[in-house]
């Protein structure tokens, strides 16, 4: 049954990042980060807009110097989503961004100093309301533990993770998410599976410095897709040397693979073959272009011929199953006409939009008279 998911989520503590609900029984939240200059305000702008465009729920930035955290304050005023400022070592850019509104701190508390230090940072999360995500690396991890271990491994890793949690529980601050990042697929899901049994806050999933968009998009769905797919993650980040809006678009990909999430046209498409009657890849490659405005989710089939045609065009919500000259579209499980193989992109995109604007009448429909109120906690 497409767009139903079988994954029993692992239960984890609720925090919320801006208006995004992080862990619980909230949809896992789908985010990015930020490769512009920050200090370049209208760049850094313009790259969240695109990326909350492409989906994303949250946006990551970083700030490495005071002239970064000035920047923030401009930022955060034109972001159209909760942004999570990244900060290492200075405590002091912290406390400024979190007085300009920051909707999350990726800190370390145990790599920004003094005790007073660390608590001023915990003080003000805790007074301004916002959450701390520990983000543990493999290509960071401490030099005690690099000698304890030899390397890094998912135990060293996770021994990390509870040293800047142990500083949190002292402090009664219990408002943080974890995450746990190697570039190795197989260290990485070994770490979140020791910490995800011990402990019940969200967690922020990743493979880390994954590669490039194709070997990082594979990497990550291997990776990701193992925890997700045992329950284990209330949000991702695709990290990829590529476009941030791409990380965005192979992340929903991975949730909607697994049933987690629907966003967009959800393609199923034969990898075809000599028995096609239509060029199969181009067709789909056309529509993937035209189509990627579309938020609401639709299943739509573009199969070549009739072995497999037929079955899953009438489990999509608009299917077309190839034939000589004309293929047959179907909707809704039923056939409805054929189209000349020359016109079936400007067809099946018609038809697509015509079935999203006939969904949003009948929303339209069935709440009017009714006062829809966004309520935000």
């Amino acid at each position: 049954m497409k767009g139903i998911s079988w994954i029993k989520r692992r239960q984890s503590k609720q925090i919320m990042v801006g208006n995004v609900p992080i862990g619980g029984d909230a949809p896992i939240a789908v985010q990015s980060m930020t490769n512009t200059e920050t200090c370049d305000v209208d760049a850094t702008v313009n790259q969240i807009k695109q990326i909350a465009a492409a989906g994303a729920d949250i946006v990551r930035v970083s700030i490495p110097s005071m002239d970064a955290a000035e920047a923030f304050k401009k930022i955060k005023q034109l972001s159209p989503v909760p942004l999570v400022a990244d900060i290492h070592f200075d405590y002091k850019i912290a406390l400024k961004v979190a007085d300009y509104g920051v909707d999350c701190l990726r800190i370390n508390p145990g790599n920004i100093g003094s005790e007073d230090r660390i608590k001023a940072v915990i003080e003000k999360a805790r007074d301004c309301n916002i959450p701390i995500r520990i983000g543990v690396n493999a290509g960071s991890l401490e030099k005690e533990l690099q000698v304890k271990y030899g390397e890094p491994t998912p135990e060293a890793l996770v021994e990390s993770a509870f040293r800047h949690i142990d500083i949190l529980d002292k402090h009664n601050f219990d408002n943080y998410k974890i995450s746990l990042k190697a570039s190795d697929v197989f260290m990485t899901v070994s770490a979140y599976r020791l910490l995800a049994s011990q402990i019940d806050q969200p967690l922020h999933l990743g493979i880390t410095e994954a590669g490039g968009l194709r070997s990082g998009s594979v990497k990550s769905a291997v990776g990701l897709g193992l925890l997700l797919s045992e329950g284990i993650g209330d949000t991702i980040r695709v990290s990829l040397a590529a476009d941030p809006v791409e990380e965005i678009k192979v992340g929903f990909d991975i949730l909607k693979s697994l049933g987690l999430r629907q966003r967009g046209i959800n393609f199923i498409a034969c990898p075809s073959c000599s028995r096609q009657q239509f060029d199969v890849i181009k067709t789909v490659n056309e529509l993937e272009m035209r189509l990627e405005d579309v938020n609401e989710a639709l299943d739509v089939a573009i199969i070549g011929c009739v072995v497999n045609g037929p079955g899953e065009a009438k489990e999509a919500d608009i299917g077309l199953t190839g034939g000589l000259k004309a293929s047959l579209l179907y909707q809704h499980g039923e056939k409805k006409q054929k189209i000349d193989n020359f016109s079936l992109v400007d067809e099946i995109e018609k038809q697509v939009r015509e079935q999203l604007d006939q969904k949003k009448l009948k929303l339209s429909e069935k709440t009017k008279g009714y006062s829809l109120i966004e309520t935000k906690e």
